[in-house]
């Protein structure tokens, strides 16, 4: 069958069943159908600071340059991103089965090609991020490479039945090249065992510039004390903070949208594209010394209050 023909099906297919689906990524249980929308609200690309809201995990968001070769092509609150060589692509993150028409659609209005993505990344292994690995896979034949930590998790990971394609496991330092860029893989657990941070320069303007991807943020309600699903939390998360400390900063991006307030970056960027908001290493050291104050304050906190009930009430969750 026609490769293309094949493509618009699936993609025809995923428009149609989105609606029918149940959510994921709230511990494997079912909720109400998902709504994959377009675009967001005029509230809602008007929110400045960004807040976390799960309910724009499924709306669109509009695709655009960040720096260089680097562009955002992932919803309000879910962050994926394209890097483009003369070899083909590098996606980062490919969400949810549901939503990879609307990446098509960013990629396409960027000037772009899905089908030219030659490597697939991802930041950690949670449905939000990877659920639509297999079928991303299916859609452009791209490499997937994940790290190690992350595998026995990604297996668990099957939509609808599929196998969790793994055709490259990568470890804490290890680079991904292509076309002429280097990405380094920095292994940042806590939210999962393999969380991976994502550094890699740009060139823009003529200069050079570091980019970082955040894999995991910290909130001031995750469980590091106690876990009964992660006994090693606190320790992991020391780690992570020591390592994102001596990473050199530029550009300041992450998973999901809020870390770094895309929202109103974008505005800022819209209205004075000659000053690159993005451009934002000030952000990116509060972004890790908040985190480092959240860590203390729910040791104290969490160590204090003593272990939680074994059953129903417990681990908490590890970060976003």
């Amino acid at each position: 069958m026609n490769t293309s023909r094949t493509l618009i099906a699936v993609l025809l297919f995923l428009s149609l069943a989105a609606a029918k689906l149940p959510a994921q990524g709230q511990g494997g249980r079912s909720g109400p159908p998902p709504q994959v929308v377009d675009k967001a609200t005029p509230e809602v690309m008007n929110a400045d600071p960004q807040i976390e809201d799960r309910t724009q995990d499924r709306v669109g968001f509009p695709a655009h340059k960040i720096i260089g070769n680097l562009y955002y092509i992932g919803t309000v609150t879910l962050s994926s991103y394209l890097i483009t060589t003369p070899q083909g692509n590098i996606v980062i993150n490919s969400d949810y089965e549901e939503t990879l028409p609307l990446m098509k659609k960013a990629i396409e209005s960027l000037g772009f090609k899905m089908e030219d993505t030659k490597i697939l990344l991802a930041s950690h292994a949670h449905p939000d991020h990877q659920t639509g690995d297999a079928m991303f896979k299916q859609m452009t034949g791209a490499q997937t490479i994940f790290m190690a930590e992350d595998v026995p998790a990604l297996q668990n990971m099957k939509p609808g039945g599929k196998e969790h394609p793994i055709d490259k496991i990568i470890h804490d330092g290890d680079k991904v090249e292509l076309g002429g860029m280097t990405l380094t893989a920095h292994l940042t657990p806590g939210h999962t065992l393999g969380t991976t941070t994502w550094t890699f320069p740009v060139r823009d303007g003529g200069r050079t510039y570091n980019v970082v991807i955040v894999g995991a943020g910290l909130p001031d309600d995750a469980r590091i004390v106690y876990n009964q699903g992660n006994p090693k939390a606190a320790e992991q998360w020391a780690d992570t903070i020591a390592t994102l400390e001596k990473l050199p900063c530029d550009v300041f991006l992450g998973a999901h949208s809020w870390f770094f307030n895309l929202t109103g970056k974008y505005k800022k960027l819209q209205a004075n594209p000659k000053q690159n908001p993005y451009i934002d290493p000030a952000g990116y050291k509060k972004f890790v010394a908040d985190m480092k104050t959240t860590r203390e304050k729910l040791i104290k906190e969490q160590t204090a209050a003593g272990p939680p009930p074994p059953r129903g009430g417990g681990a908490g969750r590890g970060g976003n």
